[in-house]
């Protein structure tokens, strides 16, 4: 599936935009956490090449939508609500439902930037043999803990 060449301003813009409207009906929390990460979103726009800086933002974004979720189906507003307070929650929701789209731009961003996906998820260990050695290898193995003359650990005085 080929997504589409969106620019991280365009998300940012939009993010920003709906996420002033929606502090008409929520504040607080709402607006710390949405614009902590519009600033991430800055950081990643100002540093093209970094990884660190879509990642973060990225996982920024991740973060908010669970905080949305939680956030919205607390305060929502259910008594008489006045059009601000209406036009504020639907323009919250409307964030909401744009984040996992969002997210997906960022993650091809990501991805552009040379960013991997973990190799070794939370629970498993990593696949990676790398460091290791096959028994039919013609070298010789190379310990980087081995003192002078190979003597181990022993061979410093340890």
């Amino acid at each position: 599936m080929m997504m589409p060449v969106v620019n991280l301003k365009v998300i940012l813009l939009v993010h920003w935009l709906l996420t002033t409207w929606g502090c008409i009906a929520f504040s607080g929390p709402y607006a710390w956490a949405n614009f902590s990460v519009l600033a991430l979103g800055v950081w990643a726009v100002a540093q093209r090449d970094s990884v660190d800086a879509i990642s973060m933002f990225l996982g920024g974004l991740m973060a908010t939508i669970v905080l949305d979720i939680i956030h919205i189906s607390i305060f929502y507003p259910r008594l008489t609500v006045s059009d601000p307070g209406r036009f504020g929650s639907n323009m919250a929701i409307l964030s909401l439902l744009l984040k996992p789209f969002s997210c997906c731009l960022v993650y091809h961003m990501y991805r552009a930037r040379g960013g991997e996906l973990p190799r070794a998820g939370v629970f498993g260990t990593s696949q990676e043999r790398g460091g290791y050695q096959t028994i039919d290898s013609p070298e010789a193995p190379t310990d980087s803990f081995a003192g002078p003359e190979g003597g181990g650990p022993a061979a410093f005085g340890c």
